[in-house]
C-alpha cells in the first residue's frame, strides 16, 4: 500500500491550542488583587510631525534637495495606547482551550491516508506521548512569551495561570515570568509540571482543559503599552499610518499572535543553537528575519519529514523532528497536495 499511497489533496486539521484575544487593563502592582476592577486601556489617536529619516536614493542626496525635503513636515497620524498616569501596571488576560484529537483531520478525501496518518500519528503518541510538546507550551505560557513587546523593559512580570471548571478555578498557579529565559524552551519545576501534565492531558482527550492566563506587567506610570497592529490591505479608507487592535474599544493582542507565542518551541530546526526557540511552521518561517530555517533542499521541512513518515513508513531520524511534525499538527493548517 506505501507504493501507491498519496497525500491526500484535500488535507486540513483545526487547531488544538485555542486561545482567545488578549485584552488589557491597567492598575497598581500592589492592588492585583482587585484587578477585575481595574479600568480598560483604550486607543487613542496622536497627530505628530515627523521628520525625514528614511535612507535616500543617491539622485535625492543632494544637499538642496535634501533641504527642501525637509522643509516639507511629515505629518502623521498614529493609534497609541498607554497606561493612565496614576497606573504602574498593565493586566493582560486571555483564556486557552486545549483540544483532543491531534492527527485527525478536519477535511481529508483519501480514507486510505487518513488511515495511514492515524496510525502514523497513533505511533508517536504510543512512543513519546504528548508530554514533551506540553512541557513546552506551558513554559511559553509561564514565562510570558505572549506578551511580546509589552515584556521588554518590564520591572516584574506575574504569570497567573488557573483553571476553569464550570466557569470557576479549580487550579492556580503563579510564575515570576522575568526568571525564565526567552532563550530556552522548557525549565523543570512541580508547578510547571502540573501544568504540562494538565495541557497533555487536554492534548491526549483525557480531561476537558480550559485555562485562564492572566499577567500582570510593571512598567510603570503612564507608560505606553503595546497591542497588536491592524494590517490595512486599503490604505485608500485610512489616513493612519498606525492602526492598533482593540475589542469594544478595550485595547488587546490578536489571538494569532498568542497563539504564535505558544508555539514558539521548535529548537529541532537547523542552527536553533544560535536564534533559539522559533514558531512552529511547515518551513521554519520567521518572518521579522525574512528566512526560512526549515528547507525542502535540506529536507528538513514539515511536508518532507510527514511524506516520508506517512507514505514511506520513514520516521524522522531524530525525536525533535517527529515532536516537530506533530506539533505543525497540533497547529492546525490546510496541507492538501495540488493535483
Amino acid at each position: 500500500m506505501a507504493d501507491t499511497l498519496k497525500t491526500a489533496s484535500v488535507l486540513a486539521f483545526e487547531r488544538k491550542l485555542d486561545p482567545s484575544d488578549a485584552l488589557f487593563r491597567a492598575g497598581k502592582w500592589n492592588d492585583r488583587e482587585h484587578a477585575e476592577q481595574w479600568p480598560a486601556v483604550g486607543i487613542t489617536e496622536k497627530s505628530v510631525r515627523g521628520t525625514i529619516s528614511n535612507r535616500l536614493k543617491t539622485k535625492d542626496q543632494d544637499p538642496a534637495k535634501l533641504d527642501a525635503a525637509i522643509e516639507n513636515p511629515n505629518l502623521q497620524t498614529v493609534d497609541v495606547a498607554a497606561l493612565p498616569a496614576d497606573a504602574d501596571t498593565l493586566r493582560v488576560r486571555f483564556t486557552l482551550r486545549v483540544l483532543a484529537g491531534t492527527g485527525t483531520p478536519s477535511a481529508c478525501n483519501d480514507a486510505e491516508y487518513q488511515k495511514a496518518l492515524l496510525t502514523t500519528v497513533g505511533g508517536y503518541v504510543q512512543q513519546h506521548g504528548f508530554l514533551p510538546l506540553a512541557r513546552r507550551y506551558a513554559y511559553n505560557i509561564t514565562n510570558g512569551r505572549f506578551l511580546w513587546r509589552n515584556r521588554v523593559g518590564a520591572e516584574q512580570v506575574e504569570v497567573a495561570v488557573r483553571r476553569l471548571q464550570q466557569g470557576e478555578a479549580a487550579q492556580t498557579w503563579t510564575f515570576d515570568a522575568l526568571a525564565l529565559s526567552l532563550r530556552e524552551a522548557e525549565s523543570t519545576s512541580t508547578e510547571l509540571e502540573a501544568l504540562a501534565n494538565l495541557i497533555c492531558a487536554g492534548l491526549s482527550g483525557s480531561e476537558h482543559v480550559l485555562l485562564e492566563i492572566t499577567a500582570f506587567v510593571r512598567v510603570g506610570e503612564g507608560q505606553e503599552v503595546f497591542p497588536s497592529q491592524e494590517l490595512i490591505l486599503d490604505r485608500s479608507k485610512s489616513s493612519k499610518s498606525k492602526t492598533l487592535y482593540h475589542v469594544g474599544g478595550v485595547a488587546g493582542i490578536h489571538s494569532q499572535k498568542v497563539g504564535n507565542a505558544l508555539r514558539t518551541i521548535d529548537t529541532w530546526y537547523p542552527g536553533a543553537e544560535e536564534l533559539g526557540p522559533i514558531a512552529v511552521e511547515p518551513y521554519g518561517s520567521v518572518t521579522t528575519q525574512g528566512k526560512a530555517y526549515r528547507q525542502p533542499k535540506a529536507k528538513a521541512d514539515f511536508y518532507s519529514l510527514l511524506d516520508n513518515w506517512v507514505l514511506k513508513g520513514k520516521a524522522p531520524e531524530t525525536a525533535g523532528d517527529q515532536h516537530f511534525v506533530i506539533a505543525v499538527l497540533v497547529r492546525g493548517g490546510v496541507f492538501g497536495e495540488a493535483n
